[in-house]
């Protein structure tokens, strides 16, 4: 067991957290996850099985007396965004999380944590293996590939899951339970890559924004912070303007559901200017510190001389559309609900851009609890990609959840928090993508709910989960499964 949990409550929980820390599950490699959960099913002498596509289900019977009772199915997501610092040497696809216990506050090194939405696959676990608990008949659902488009979800068949009650554990802040989330679509543009060879003259220069908080593009979407592909944009185009950089290549951000936090551009400048485009980038980077200094205190724009660059840069045009394209895309807040304060119900992230071989590809992602407004701003990123002369896809995208405060399971839900800790909690929708909105739809009549601790900073290296936080989770759900009757 990692010391950094060692002696936290409830043990169960915190166990099962630690196991599935060390077993790499980024999106679309949760083989061994799964088969992790088999194996501690059998071992309990519970039934569980894998459909096709690797999502898993495990039933545990009721407890004595309970048989009659509503089925309640738990569901979690086994994949974890895989998101490290520039410096951490670790390998996703093999190597473990290295947790880190600072106070009240659980982290790992250098690299996302994994609690999102590890902490729900441990409690389900803890779940299965408490034999004290009392509760009626339950399903343990864990899909796979939630974070790359919900597609484990998508792939769900209507046989798999028996139970009308579901209790999603994929929310963030204890004290909270989530009614209603975003649905999202994803818009594409690439470009082929045409290179000339750069003037004798020009020198290799490597431009790298870096220090942002980055975080999830839902929920951290309204706090103002960096995106490190518009920062290195705005530079390139500066230096283009000033003194005739061209660009070889470009890459940063590394998933559509997290805004980026660093980038990199490879440039060519020639000789006589470095001095004075290095300047300007020194300019660049006071400005914008300043712009961000209240949110991104760690930010940096650096301008080096690269090591044996290739002498072959975008033609002109080119690289004039690619430009043009991300300065145009908007990012960040469209549109603010008018019925539920502080809720964001429109938005759009500017998240990856990549030079592979013989293109250039970039990726955005559009959000809203409005379907009609996320086809409207999911137009908006594909025109401004067609008039960049971009080839355009969109994925399928996938529904929002809309909220029913009439819902049986959210009355019991407020009872038993209220019972426990003598406060309501706040009944609320979140501006991210939940698996209940596809499950709502797979399965017709299903009365659900999202619950789960407190965790802050996911999708990003920052990613912490506070442990105070995790008892009382545990104390809440276990009240409410024994208040189903």
């Amino acid at each position: 067991m990692s010391s950094a949990i060692e002696g936290l409550e409830p043990g169960l929980v915190w166990k099962h957290f630690a196991a599935i820390s060390r077993i790499p599950r980024g999106s679309k490699n949760e083989a061994a996850a799964a088969q992790f959960v088999l194996d501690s099913a059998r071992e309990m002498g519970l039934d569980g099985e894998r459909d096709d596509f690797g999502n898993v289900v495990v039933r545990k019977p009721a407890s004595f007396g309970r048989e009659r009772a509503p089925g309640v199915c738990l569901q979690s997501h086994l994949d974890m965004v895989c998101e490290k610092n520039a410096d951490k040497a670790h390998d996703f696809a093999k190597d473990p999380i290295e947790l880190v216990r600072q106070g009240d506050i659980l982290k790992a090194d250098g690299t996302t944590l994994g609690a999102d939405n590890g902490i729900g696959v441990a409690t389900s676990l803890a779940v299965m293996e408490d034999r004290s608990l009392d509760h009626g008949p339950l399903e343990l659902l864990f899909t796979v590939d939630e974070e790359t488009g919900l597609t484990g979800a998508h792939h769900l068949k209507s046989d798999f899951v028996k139970s009308r009650i579901l209790l999603n554990l994929d929310s963030e802040e204890e004290g909270e339970i989530y009614v209603g989330c975003a649905g999202g679509l994803d818009t594409m543009g690439t470009w082929n890559v045409v290179l000339e060879d750069a003037r004798p003259n020009m020198i290799a220069l490597d431009l790298r924004v870096t220090g942002l908080r980055g975080g999830h593009s839902g929920l951290e979407i309204d706090k103002g912070r960096g995106n490190a592909l518009k920062i290195v944009n705005r530079v390139i185009m500066a230096l283009a303007d000033a003194v005739s950089a061209r660009l070889a290549r470009i890459d940063g951000g590394n998933k559509r559901n997290a805004i980026p936090r660093e980038a990199f551009a490879l440039i060519f400048v020639p000789r006589s200017r470095v001095n004075r485009a290095k300047k300007i980038t020194a300019g660049w980077n006071t400005t914008i510190r300043d712009e961000f200094k209240a949110v991104e205190p760690d930010l940096n724009v650096t301008l080096t001389e690269a090591q044996d660059a290739a002498a072959r840069v975008l033609k002109r045009k080119l690289q004039k559309q690619i430009m043009h394209t991300i300065c145009a895309l908007p990012h960040g807040v469209i549109k603010m609900s008018a019925e539920i304060a502080g809720l964001v119900e429109t938005s759009t992230n500017v998240a990856v851009i990549k030079t592979s071989g013989d293109r250039i590809a970039l990726d955005t992602s559009q959000r809203s609890s409005v379907a009609s407004e996320i086809q409207e701003i999911a137009r908006t990123a594909k025109v401004v990609f067609e008039l960049g002369g971009a080839q355009v896809a969109q994925g399928d995208g996938y529904p929002g959840w809309k909220p029913d405060m009439g819902s049986p399971i959210l009355k019991r839900a407020i009872a038993a928090y209220e019972s426990l800790y003598g406060k309501a909690p706040e009944v609320k929708a979140v501006h991210a993508g939940l698996e209940c909105g596809i499950i709502g739809e797979k399965y017709r009549g299903m009365d659900m709910i999202s619950i789960g601790p407190t965790l802050q900073d996911v999708h990003s290296p920052e990613e912490k989960i506070h442990i105070e936080s995790v008892p009382k989770f545990w104390k809440f759900l276990t009240t409410l499964l024994k208040s189903v009757v």
